[in-house]
């Protein structure tokens, strides 16, 4: 045991001195940066995940596995600030996250760094989804099945669908909200746009009975875009909109409640990203998910 630890203190020493170095070096060399906020976000976030695992058996041992992911990712809020520089900032003027319960919040999905974004406007009394693949990863793995996240089989749909509707019996029962990405994926996309919207988060809101509540985070593109290794520090703005009921609807509407939402979260989206960075609003875009085109609109109609 004594030689585990010795040779785990030997890679933090050695981990932080490399970070610290490109830091230094990104003075000189600006790209260097990115280097170094990628290792800095990345040791954060295993510390995270490590401190959110006992934290979440500790919260769950307690009765209080509800605010598990939350107190989690205010940890991760705090922490990134110090060792990246990025802020989130959330504009929520109708005290929507604290006072609208149960829901279903669904947001713009840009890179890795969401992670970080969810840190700092996630609710109270509200779960993740994810891939089920994600369960067994170490240290993330862990705590988002400790924290009680719910799990998708994406290849199987017929599972997918079981979990929809467990999800929603658990979103009346337990008054417990959900947060969602309905892009599905990632954009990484360097101007405001959104990929077309996936149904399983208006399917799940419409079963529950519960609100949409969009969330929008303009593009951060000048702080973290990949292709070109750009990782600043810098504060991004995220602007919680108005609820839309569900109340009364069915399977049936789902498509033009998946249409709605994502016409205000985009419009919304341009706008947001334009005021972040001072520029006139541009045309509003879509993303081709298929081809990675720019197109005027678009939504994913399959079931």
């Amino acid at each position: 045991m004594s030689a585990i630890l010795g040779y785990l203190a030997k890679f933090l020493v050695g981990y932080f001195g490399l970070t610290a170095f490109f830091y230094m070096l990104s003075l000189a060399v600006p790209r260097a940066g990115f280097v170094a906020r990628v290792l800095a976000a990345y040791i954060t976030l295993v510390a995270c995940a490590l401190f959110g695992a006992l934290a979440s058996a500790v919260l769950t041992a307690l009765g209080h596995q509800q605010i598990s992911q939350w107190v989690v990712a205010r940890s991760f809020k705090y922490a990134m600030r110090c060792t990246t520089g990025v802020v989130f900032t959330v504009d929520d003027p109708k005290r929507v996250l604290a006072t609208t319960r149960p829901a279903v919040f669904v947001g713009n999905h840009q890179t890795e760094l969401d992670v970080l974004m969810l840190g700092a406007m996630f609710p109270k009394y509200c779960s993740v989804t994810a891939k089920s693949d994600l369960k067994h990863l170490p240290f993330l793995g862990w705590f988002m099945r400790l924290s009680g996240s719910i799990f998708i089989d994406r290849k199987n749909s017929k599972d997918a669908r079981e979990a929809m509707q467990g999800a929603a019996q658990e979103i009346r029962a337990k008054r417990q909200s959900v947060y969602m990405f309905p892009e599905g994926t990632r954009s990484y996309t360097k101007e405001p746009a959104l990929l077309p919207f996936k149904k399983g988060a208006f399917h799940l809101a419409v079963q529950a009975g519960v609100p949409i509540v969009p969330c929008v985070v303009a593009n951060y593109s000048h702080v973290l875009y990949l292709k070109n290794m750009v990782f600043t520090s810098g504060s991004i703005p995220i602007k919680v909109l108005d609820p839309i009921p569900t109340t009364g609807l069915t399977s049936a509407d789902v498509d033009d409640l998946a249409r709605e939402t994502r016409d205000v979260m985009l419009k919304e989206l341009v706008a947001l990203s334009a005021k972040a960075r001072g520029q006139p609003i541009p045309v509003p875009a879509s993303i081709d998910a298929s081809s990675s085109k720019v197109t005027s609109s678009g939504i994913d109609t399959s079931r």
